[in-house]
């Protein structure tokens, strides 16, 4: 984006329609209702410094270097906030969004299905499946955002359902393949990532969405770098900032595991 805020109109539903036949009257029905999100972008800054003598002498460009650590730096951070940010000064993770029971959803909040116990999935018996757990979180999502759904979930959670078997005794998770590049579970991509929670009492763990349509991520165009090499001598301060936004648009688009409380 160009700006500071990014806002697009959200469809949010609600047409209806009926049967009727040739001579009956039709009625007028409720049309479809649409809602503004607005997107803020908070800002994200680096002052890493260098003295001008170290510029001047090294044999490897620092100046590079240093904008390199800053953009891993800034990568890291926003990851972050995609998941965990509260929105103030930075984006909107999703899973700070209010959640509720699948069966109940409304547009402004995350579908759950709860599974296991509190510290951690039921163990299996004759009559219990962990990995039903995981087919309920697959079923919540509605069938048109199941093409381009993916799993996310920590490294810690992905090796805990890596043991998942189906009744039949094979594992769930898939590992890469010639028409995969990463590993499946259930035959949809599995993305880890550390920010998310690990398994515990009322925790958020694994997520199945269709991330595309349901989160939005709104980069203020191009990183910016002050190069100040006067207001701390003999020191050349490097001041990055980047600005960048992000929220649930779709919250159909993505269903969240919650582990029992108790």
């Amino acid at each position: 984006i160009s700006g500071d805020e990014y806002s697009k109109l959200i469809n949010m539903g609600g047409a209806q329609s009926g049967w009727v036949g040739e001579e009956e009257a039709r009625p007028e029905t409720a049309g479809p209702s649409l809602r503004k999100i607005a997107i803020n972008s908070g800002e994200i800054y680096a002052n890493p410094a260098a003295t001008q003598r170290m510029l001047d002498d090294s044999r490897v460009d620092i100046a590079a270097w240093l904008a390199d650590e800053v953009s891993i730096e800034f990568a890291e951070q926003e990851g972050e906030a995609f998941i965990l940010g509260n929105g103030v000064n930075k984006p909107r993770g999703f899973l700070t969004y209010d959640m509720v029971e699948n069966g109940s959803y409304a547009w402004g909040k995350l579908g759950f299905v709860v599974s296991g116990k509190s510290d951690g999935f039921l163990a299996p018996t004759a009559s219990v499946n962990p990995a039903d757990a995981l087919i309920d979180l697959h079923g919540a999502l509605r069938s048109g955002y199941r093409n381009g759904a993916n799993w996310l979930m920590s490294d810690k959670t992905e090796t805990t359902v890596r043991k998942f078997k189906t009744a039949e005794g094979a594992y769930i998770w898939a590992p890469p393949s010639a028409s995969a590049s990463v590993a499946t579970i259930l035959g949809k991509p599995v993305v880890t990532d550390d920010n998310m929670p690990d398994v515990g009492a009322s925790n958020f763990p694994i997520a199945f969405g269709n991330f595309q349509r349901g989160y939005l991520i709104a980069d203020r165009m191009g990183v910016r770098i002050l190069r100040d090499p006067y207001t701390n001598k003999p020191n050349v301060h490097f001041y990055t900032t980047k600005r960048v936004g992000g929220a649930v648009v779709n919250f159909e688009a993505i269903k969240v595991m919650k582990i029992a409380a108790s």
